[in-house]
């Protein structure tokens, strides 16, 4: 097997089951039935489910601390999607676009977000608050 294909379904496996326990599980898991719609149709309904299964699994574990399991889930997924790959190379890019959308984003900053660019002699001068040049 290609080992772009190889590590980008032990990515998305990983992802998938982290994604899980986020707010964003309904839209990664409706992305991956998507997937499976498009190449594998009789499958898609299946794999609904079985991503529900994972979920209650994975929630159960948590409430137990049972890092073993979650490390099963990954792993089962991973086998899954490296299978799907193996088959239909052709979903590799909107898998990939799938992982993007579906990653957590940053906090947004806080504060203000100054930025500048000096050239040649320039000088510059940046503050938060009060700024304060020249002689008192």
């Amino acid at each position: 097997m290609d080992p772009e294909i190889a590590a980008l379904a032990g990515t998305a496996g990983t992802a998938l089951v982290s994604l899980l326990t986020t707010e964003a599980w309904q839209s990664a898991r409706e992305g991956l039935v998507a997937i499976w719609r498009r190449v594998r149709p009789e499958r898609a309904e299946t794999v609904s489910a079985e991503l529900e299964a994972t979920r209650d699994d994975l929630l159960s574990a948590r409430d137990e601390g049972d890092q073993e399991t979650a490390a099963e889930l990954e792993a089962d997924w991973q086998s899954r999607i490296r299978r799907l790959l193996r088959t239909h190379p052709e979903v590799a890019d909107d898998l990939r676009a799938l992982l993007v959308e579906s990653a957590p984003q940053p906090p947004a900053p806080s504060g203000p977000i100054q930025h500048a660019t000096a050239s040649g002699h320039s000088r510059i001068y940046q503050a938060g608050r009060d700024m304060h040049l020249g002689q008192q």
